[in-house]
């Protein structure tokens, strides 16, 4: 029996090491390029640094491709942890430096190839957990379209955005008018009664030097006292370093300062990808706080971004109910943890995932609420 020369071979799924050189990184950036919706955090720009500086458990590039050209139709990099206080389960490795979970899918990824990513991503376990996954994608909705394997949508969360066009700029200006208005502009002359103030944009090769200004002054505030600024660990900060070094070599990177006078007193670290913004990380000059330093920063990168060409909208990445930033950046993103279960032990795998996770986010609301109460007290 010979095989019919004349099908259409079957995608073929396989893992690759993300640091290893015989990886085809071409193929990998070129899939990043036109993916449906772009995820810089799953680039290697972003995800080798991560990996090399950051992470000592094994994640692994799961990888679908072509059969015919070997074109990446799909990737995203899975590795094994707990899904939400103790069920260990495969996972796409979106992380609190990355809380993007979208995988990489090729416009050209057909049913076949999504089935192949949610079975072969999964291993040998029976369900696959995508986290932080924007739930009106166009790459959400071919996951949950899979027809051979189980889909369970929980853990839905909205978190900070905004539009692009007339409802963004519906948007700035409901988040930048009446009495908030008056008040920003009030501390803002207050802010610049001794300097003057101003704002600037920084892309290019000027965002290494602004990025450790940036760092500076990260770690002069709370974060650099309780030990969670990016350069209070140097694996963290060669990690973060590094990451937006490659980014900026591609132009995917944007730092919005506040000065006064020469003084770095806000800035907002932006990662940019095919018009597409996301705020990664920010800091402000505590001593200032009285003159909301951080909600400057973050209304003028509202308005950089409407003015930036190309631009189609932005995700905050922020926490859910951000106190700063939710006022200011009306849209909003839902996202969601997708389950994607075979079989009668994915079945019970998806029942208890969804209960850990439930467990999880109701303890991560208790702690919030002590730390409101201590902030008062």
């Amino acid at each position: 029996m010979t095989s019919d020369p004349t099908a259409i071979p079957e995608p073929e799924f396989c893992f690759f090491d993300p640091l290893k050189e015989d990886l085809p990184s071409e193929a990998w950036q070129q899939l990043c390029d036109d993916a449906l919706d772009p995820n810089p955090f799953f680039s290697p720009a972003f995800l080798c640094p991560y990996l090399r500086h950051m992470e000592h458990r094994p994640v692994r590039l799961a990888v679908v491709r072509d059969g015919r050209t070997g074109v990446w139709l799909v990737a995203a990099p899975v590795g094994r942890r707990r899904l939400g206080l103790a069920l260990p389960t495969a996972t796409v490795w979106a992380t609190d430096y990355s809380p993007l979970g979208t995988p990489l899918m090729h416009p050209q990824a057909g049913p076949d190839a999504v089935d192949a990513f949610l079975k072969g991503a999964a291993g040998s376990g029976a369900l696959l957990a995508i986290p932080y996954l924007p739930l009106a994608s166009r790459t959400a909705s071919r996951l949950s379209a899979s027809g051979a394997v189980r889909i369970t949508v929980t853990a839905r969360e909205k978190r900070s955005a905004h539009d692009a066009g007339p409802k963004g700029e519906e948007q700035l200006q409901a988040a930048f008018s009446g009495k908030r208005r008056k008040e920003m502009r009030r501390l803002l002359r207050r802010l610049g009664d001794e300097h003057e103030t101003s704002f600037e944009s920084v892309t290019g090769a000027g965002v290494p030097a602004a990025f450790d200004a940036f760092l500076r002054l990260e770690a002069s505030g709370w974060k650099g006292r309780s030990g969670t600024a990016l350069s209070s660990r140097s694996q963290t900060e060669a990690f973060a370093k590094s990451a937006i070094a490659n980014l900026a070599g591609g132009n995917c990177v944007r730092i919005d300062q506040l000065k006064v006078g020469e003084a770095l007193v806000a800035a907002l670290v932006l990662i940019q990808n095919r018009g597409h913004v996301f705020s990664w990380k920010i800091a402000f000059d505590e001593s200032r706080a009285r003159f909301s330093p951080g909600a400057q920063i973050a209304l003028h990168a509202l308005r950089e971004n409407l003015a930036m060409p190309g631009f189609k909208g932005a995700d905050s990445l922020a926490v859910p109910g951000h106190s700063m930033i939710e006022p200011l950046w009306r849209g909003r993103v839902e996202t969601a943890t997708l389950l994607g279960s075979q079989g009668f032990g994915g079945r019970l795998m998806t029942f208890l995932g969804e209960a850990d996770l439930t467990a999880k986010r109701g303890l991560r609301r208790g702690l919030r609420a002590v730390k409101k109460r201590l902030g008062r007290t």
